[in-house]
């Protein structure tokens, strides 16, 4: 039997605040690089945890490398043509994923 690390089964999250002052907690899907710049993949979540819409939000993302414990910054994408292309990229993710599972079986 194969022995799965805690890390591997824990789900990453970050807090966003809205325009509006509400904190929404949303899970972390992945970190895409689309054109050599990185973009993060948020799954937000409802006071229990789930998200039973299935909305993804896409946010610019990037991290400070002379301080890797500087919080990470998110910035909206703005560029219609930008935005889906990092649309297009997490869609390959997702086959990629799908396929990766089949494979498993």
């Amino acid at each position: 039997m194969e022995k799965k690390n805690d890390y591997e089964e824990e789900e990453m999250t970050v807090e966003l605040e809205l325009d509006d002052g509400s904190v929404v907690n949303s899970a972390v899907i992945t970190i895409l690089t689309v054109e050599e710049k990185d973009y993060i993949v948020l799954l937000p979540l409802d006071e229990n945890g789930e998200n039973e819409e299935g909305e993804v939000w896409f946010y610019r993302y990037s991290e400070n490398p002379d301080d890797p414990n500087e919080e990470p910054v998110l910035d909206y994408i703005d560029d219609d043509a930008e935005y889906e292309k990092v649309e297009e990229a997490f869609d390959e993710y997702l086959d990629g994923c799908e396929f990766d599972e089949l494979t498993e079986e």
